[in-house]
Formats: C-alpha cells, structure tokens, sequence
C-alpha cells in the first residue's frame, strides 16, 4: 500500500510535491498558510515549499508558490543523467576497492 497525505478540502492542493525537482532545488518539505490565521496574514494564504539547494548541504531554503519555478523535462533528464553517471563512476571505483581488498580475486 502507498503511503499517503490527506489534505483538507477547504486547503488548496499543493503545486509542488515532495522530491520534485525544480529550478531551486529538491522540495523536501510542504507548509500550509490556512486562511484567517496570523501565518496566512504574514506570509499569505498559500503553500511554502521547503528546498534542499544542494543534497551535499544541511542548508534549506524556504519558498511560497510564487517563487518557485518548474525544470522542464529537459532539465529534469539533464540533472537525472548527471546523477546516474556520478552513481556509476562510485559504483566502479567500489568494485575497484573490493578487488583490491581481496587480492585481485572476484571471489570475495
């Protein structure tokens, strides 16, 4: 079973979701400014998006709906790509280690 997030129906629907990538970063977090409560009356009655700029930083980065901005599928395959190949460069430098710990023997 998929885990799942109920939101009210009286609350917009997020534009974002978690994971999404976008020009700002990886959104890791959502927050809801209900209406009629001093955090819509502050910062307006919408989603905030917290964003992970960097995945090598502990920095995050908050962001309503206005200010941030969709990576077309271009971009997205661009950054995906980049990704697999780093994943595949550790992977073979691994492979290396392992041979090397066992004495140049695949046998483990």
């Amino acid at each position: 079973m998929q885990p799942t997030i109920s939101i009210p129906s009286d609350w917009e629907y997020p534009r974002f979701a978690f994971g999404q990538r976008t020009q700002q970063g990886i959104v890791i977090g959502l927050e809801y400014k209900p209406a009629n409560t001093q955090l819509a009356h502050e910062y307006g009655n919408s989603w905030r998006y917290t964003v992970l700029p960097d995945k090598h930083s502990d920095e995050v980065q908050h962001y309503s709906d206005d200010q941030i901005q969709t990576l077309s599928v271009a971009e997205v395959q661009q950054q995906l790509q980049i990704e697999i190949e780093q994943y595949q460069m550790q992977i073979k430098l691994l492979q290396q280690q392992l041979v090397a710990i066992s004495g140049g023997s695949n046998d483990g």
